[in-house]
């Protein structure tokens, strides 16, 4: 027989529909999150071999690209880690 969980919020999590719904946002925030800085890092490795080789237009069209689709996934992932953060943290403190 297992022991009782002594944390009561993870057998919530198991069964609130918010709680579960936030936690696949946290998911999608995590997911964009490593794509987004992904295309920064890869903006910047193509800078820097541009900067080496020479700047083709296929290396700037690449450098503008990661940078333009990286910001549009990352910016709304900040935002919603935030929220999912503020969320968690608004729940621990209303439930002790």
């Amino acid at each position: 027989m297992a022991a009782p969980d002594p944390d009561p919020r993870r057998e919530a999590a198991a069964t609130d529909p918010v709680i579960a719904r936030r936690r696949r946002i946290a998911g999608w925030v995590d997911v964009g999150q490593k794509v987004g800085y992904g295309l920064f890092g890869l903006a910047v490795v193509a800078f820097l071999v541009g900067f080496v080789v020479g700047l083709e237009p296929w290396v700037v069209a690449l450098i503008v690209a990661c940078l333009v689709v990286g910001s549009i996934v990352l910016a709304p992932s900040i935002v919603f880690g935030y929220a999912v953060r503020a969320a968690d943290r608004a729940d621990r403190e209303d439930s002790w």
